[in-house]
């Protein structure tokens, strides 16, 4: 039967050549645009995850609403040595607003007390130093602050540069205190740019007279854990705390992800139904140019169901021969955007979304998924292409057929 296919394909070898490449280009670019859209997600949320959000964080139920220096993380050291022993790294954070001026400038910010140490092994936000612009804050560095980018710019602040800050304390006191800029962070989300501005724990303490308070705790297992399992965790060890996971934290961001899968089935149903199309109609001209061949093989008595296996088996062979050649072309169109990526840097410089900064070269992620889900749909729309045009053959007349090629 698919010998018989074969031989019938290739009599229009132009027409036949042509809806190859068709469906196999088709094909190849769902697979780069899936891998595209693969590795812009992983990336999100590996962003997401691992500069500074983390995986979920625990807050007093008030926190995020009020803000409150006095609504702290009930037990704080309690969790954090669980959350050690348990190998699950984890950064505290100590938060408090007041203006910093660099002689005319000056400017409000959140300041950050943090663990360097805790950060380092929980995340990645203190290599996230700008080149040239100094480093990020070490356990024993006192007296010292990191700013974010845009914070830095209105400053007009560079490492080195003597920060006057001027903070409400604790207890109603005003804290006054001068700080040293030790580096300037790259593009990480908006409001870390315009308003981070990062202390060691001590100096926090010491400028807030805060007593210790943690008002965050920021965990990251890096994917050990998934966020269910995690959270269902961070709830039995921190009771009546709230705790988030990343997209409740970045709902702007978790909601977008979310619509990228509809967006690549439409994208992958336009492409189906344009290749299944060019299919459709090479299938309905081969068969149109055989109608009294097939009045023949009618009339010496071949069946209907014999009939249209013949022109479903010319469609099948087809989407097979074209959705291999389209894996090849994929395969290396993927590997390309994998290991060099698109470049978008030229119109994309330090851009961030829903509070999370993207790297301007833009990499796909190689799935399984991502080349047996388009050969599936391929080879099933090649399938249904064939069948209406086999159904026009298996109602056909022969005496008709006979006659009107006669």
């Amino acid at each position: 039967m698919f010998q018989l296919a074969w031989r019938n394909l290739w009599r229009n070898s132009r027409r036949t050549i042509i809806t190859l490449m068709a469906v196999a280009l088709s094909t190849a670019l769902l697979m780069m645009t899936d891998a595209l859209m693969v590795g812009f997600i992983e990336h999100a949320v590996k962003n997401a995850t691992n500069i500074s959000v983390g995986e979920a964080q625990i807050h007093d139920p008030d926190y995020l609403t009020e803000h409150s220096m006095y609504d702290t993380v009930e037990n704080a050291d309690e969790v954090l040595a669980t959350l050690d022993k348990d190998g699950i790294p984890a950064a505290p954070r100590s938060f408090g607003f007041g203006l910093l001026s660099n002689g005319a400038k000056s400017a409000g910010a959140q300041f950050w007390g943090i663990d360097p140490e805790r950060e380092r092994e929980a995340f990645d936000l203190p290599t996230h130093i700008i080149p040239g612009m100094g480093t990020f804050i070490t356990e024993n560095m006192r007296g010292k602050i990191v700013l974010g980018k845009k914070l830095a710019k209105t400053l007009q602040a560079e490492p080195g540069s003597e920060l006057v800050i001027v903070v409400q304390a604790a207890d109603g006191s005003l804290g006054n205190e001068l700080f040293v800029v030790a580096g300037v962070l790259k593009t990480i989300g908006d409001a870390i740019d315009r308003g981070a501005a990062i202390l060691h724990h001590e100096d926090f303490e010491r400028l807030f007279v805060s007593g210790g308070r943690i008002h965050e705790i920021a965990v990251n297992s890096r994917g050990t854990l998934t966020l269910p399992e995690l959270a269902t965790l961070l709830k039995q060890m921190a009771p009546g705390q709230e705790i988030k996971t990343w997209r409740l934290l970045l709902p702007i961001l978790s909601d977008f992800m979310n619509t990228i899968d509809v967006t690549m089935w439409i994208f992958m149903s336009i492409f189906l139904i344009a290749a299944g199309l060019g299919v459709m109609n090479t299938m309905i001209m081969a068969t149109h140019e055989r109608i009294h061949e097939f009045g023949v093989i009618k009339a010496l008595g071949a069946t209907n169901s014999r009939i249209f296996r013949d022109v479903a088996a010319e469609a099948v062979l087809l989407g097979f021969l074209s959705t291999m050649l389209g894996v090849l072309i994929g395969l290396v169109g993927c590997y390309f955007l994998q290991t060099r990526g698109i470049d978008t840097s030229a119109w994309a410089q330090d851009t961030s979304f829903g509070g999370v900064a993207f790297d301007p070269i833009w990499r796909g992620a190689i799935r399984a998924a991502s080349i047996y889900v388009p050969v599936a749909l391929m080879w099933l729309i090649c399938f249904f292409a064939s069948v209406y045009p086999a159904f026009l053959m298996v109602r056909l007349n022969p005496v008709e057929a006979i006659a009107s090629h006669g």
